[in-house]
C-alpha cells in the first residue's frame, strides 16, 4: 500500500488524488492528550514543523515566571532592555495581556530586536523528517518562537499589540510602529536568504490571515510587496511558500492568485472562511490546498459528515490534503475516523 508520504508527494506534484490524505498538525499531537496512536493506526497522517532559523538577541533578556492561582496556571513574560521593559502574560495557551500598551513600546521592541543574530540549521528539520518517516511530511519555518514565524505586520498585530492597539497606531502611521515594521522586514529578508540552501522544500508562513482584520488596502501596501521579495529570493531553489491563511479571503482572492505561493494552509470554507473548495479551486487552479473542514461539520451525523467531506474532496479536485489544523474535534473518537 502506498504510504501517506508518497500520497502527499504525488498530490503536491499535481498528480491525481485517488486516496486523499487526512493529517494532523504535530502541535496537536504534542498538546492534546487523546489516543493519537488509535487514529494513526486507522490512517491519519501527520504534518510536522521544524525551525530552520534560531535567533539570538544581544540587547534583550526574556524572563518567564510560572505561577498558579485559583484560576489555574499563569505564565508571565518580561522583555528587559536598556531602553525599558515590557510585560505580557498568558492563561494556559491564551494571551491575556499584550506587550504594547502605548506607541513608545514599539521602540522598546525595536531595541530588543536590534542586532539580532540569526543562525541557520537543518538539524531540526532532518530530525522531524526522520521521526515522521512515511507517515507524513515536514514544513520548514523561519523561527522558533511564535512571533518569529509570522511576517512582521502579522506578528505585531497578533503577538505584540493586539488588533485594537495595532489598528489605531497603523491608521495614525505612528512613527515607532512604522520603524519597527521596516526593521523587522529587513530581518525577514535576511532569514529567507539564509534558507535558500535548506533541505526543506516547503516553507510555512504562519500568517493566520483573515482579511477582515486589516482590509485589502493594508494587505496590498504592506504584505504583497514583502511576499514578492520572499518569492524572488527563493527563485530557482525548488522551494515553495505555503501560507497559513485560515479566515476570510474573498476580497483579496485576485491578489492571492497573482502571488505564486505553492499552497494555502488551513483553507477553511463557510462560515469560518468565505470560499468553498470549488470556488477556491476556480480562483487558484495551481495552488495546493491544505483544507481545514469546518469544526461544525464534525458535529453532523456521520452520514452527513461523510457527504460533506466527499463533496469537498471532489470540489478540490487535486493538489489537496484534509487537515486537523485549527483544533481537535471534541467528539474525535467518532468523527475523525468517519
Amino acid at each position: 500500500m502506498i504510504s501517506i508520504r508518497k500520497r502527499l508527494e504525488q498530490s503536491l506534484a499535481g498528480g491525481l488524488v485517488q486516496q486523499p490524505v487526512y493529517a494532523v498538525y504535530d502541535w496537536f499531537v504534542q498538546n492534546r492528550p487523546i489516543d493519537w496512536q488509535e487514529l494513526f493506526d486507522q490512517g491519519l497522517g501527520q504534518v510536522g514543523h521544524a525551525s530552520l532559523i534560531t535567533a539570538f538577541y544581544p540587547h534583550a533578556e526574556k524572563v518567564e515566571t510560572l505561577t498558579e492561582d485559583e484560576k489555574g496556571p499563569r505564565r508571565d513574560v518580561r522583555w528587559i532592555t536598556e531602553n525599558g521593559e515590557l510585560h505580557e502574560w498568558y492563561r494556559g495557551e491564551w494571551r491575556q495581556e499584550y506587550l504594547v500598551k502605548s506607541p513608545k513600546d514599539y521602540a522598546i521592541i525595536a531595541k530588543a530586536l536590534e542586532d539580532t543574530r540569526f543562525t541557520f540549521s537543518d538539524a531540526a528539520f532532518d530530525k522531524a523528517e526522520a521521526s515522521i518517516g512515511e507517515s507524513g511530511i515536514t514544513f520548514g519555518q523561519l523561527g522558533d518562537l511564535i512571533h518569529e514565524v509570522r511576517t512582521p505586520l502579522q506578528a505585531i498585530q497578533i503577538d505584540f499589540a493586539g488588533l485594537e492597539r495595532f489598528s489605531l497606531d497603523l491608521s495614525d502611521e505612528t512613527p515607532q510602529l512604522m520603524d519597527l515594521i521596516e526593521q523587522m522586514n529587513e530581518q525577514w529578508l535576511e532569514k529567507f536568504r539564509m534558507v535558500r540552501e535548506s533541505g526543506a522544500h516547503m516553507i510555512k508562513l504562519w500568517e493566520n490571515m483573515s482579511i477582515v482584520t486589516m482590509g485589502p488596502e493594508i494587505f496590498r501596501r504592506f504584505l504583497v510587496p514583502l511576499y514578492r521579495k520572499f518569492l524572488k529570493i527563493l527563485e530557482g531553489t525548488g522551494k515553495g511558500i505555503h501560507v497559513h491563511f485560515d479566515g476570510k479571503l474573498r476580497p483579496i482572492a485576485s491578489d492571492i492568485a497573482g502571488l505564486p505561493f505553492a499552497g494555502i494552509d488551513s483553507l477553511t470554507g463557510l462560515p469560518e472562511g468565505d470560499l468553498s473548495a470549488a470556488e477556491a479551486r476556480a480562483l487558484w487552479p495551481d495552488k495546493f490546498f491544505w483544507l481545514h473542514p469546518n469544526l461544525g461539520w464534525y458535529q453532523l451525523p456521520t452520514a452527513e459528515l461523510k457527504a460533506a467531506i466527499r463533496r469537498t474532496a471532489l470540489d478540490a479536485d487535486n493538489r489537496f490534503c484534509m487537515m486537523i489544523s485549527e483544533e481537535v474535534p471534541p467528539d474525535w473518537h467518532r468523527s475523525v475516523p468517519a
